[in-house]
């Protein structure tokens, strides 16, 4: 839950989230992505944390409370976390993987947030908040297009690859590894994605 709370930047050392918070949005995170919005409802989340559907309401007036919180948080950080690792003085190609696995990365560590936020995303009726998400979103997907035309500038990859398109390639093949990635498997997440990583790459590179 430490996690959760580093994520969604709730708090601080010395005024920390209370622990019952941070339980309910665990839980409403994990109900959310595995039953979806509509599958799970606030009697599920307060049933699941052991507590009255009154303290529930004390946290959060309803999902969408939680939801928004958890979006906004996701989307802001997996920007930060991936661009706290880039490198640009590193070849483009070394930069792209880096990206692709740091984004694994934090899909494994922010699984359950990541799901939930989704079924969020483009719901939201709070147009304000939903454009902040959008900007935090497009930050991420600039860094991932600026880092593929620095490849074709510096010809590592071919010169009339299409960067918008390739972008949505990396970014689709990324974005889907929540949607099935088992975290029992054979294989971590930055191994699975060290693998999109070199496909992608043998087919993008310049003859």
């Amino acid at each position: 839950m430490k996690d959760l709370a580093e994520l969604l930047e709730l708090g601080d050392e010395e005024n920390p989230p209370s622990e019952r918070k941070l339980q309910i949005l665990t839980v409403a995170c994990r109900l959310i992505a595995t039953h979806g919005f509509d599958g799970a409802s606030m009697r599920d989340i307060a049933e699941e944390c052991g507590i009255s559907k009154a303290t529930l309401y004390h946290h959060f007036p309803d999902k969408n409370a939680i939801l928004r919180l958890v979006a906004m948080g996701t989307t802001k950080s997996i920007f930060l976390h991936v661009s706290a690792h880039d490198n640009p003085a590193l070849p483009p190609l070394e930069r792209l993987r880096v990206f692709v696995v740091e984004t694994a990365r934090f899909f494994e560590r922010f699984r359950w947030a990541w799901l939930a936020s989704a079924a969020m995303f483009w719901n939201d009726p709070q147009v304000r908040r939903r454009k902040q998400r959008l900007e935090w979103r497009d930050k991420y997907e600039s860094l991932l297009r600026d880092i593929l035309k620095a490849a074709v500038d510096q010809g590592e990859m071919r010169s009339d690859l299409d960067i918008a398109l390739a972008g949505r390639l990396v970014s689709s093949a990324t974005n889907w590894l929540t949607r099935w990635y088992s975290p029992g498997g054979p294989l971590t997440a930055a191994q699975i994605a060290e693998q999109f990583h070199d496909m992608l790459v043998n087919g993008f590179r310049k003859p």
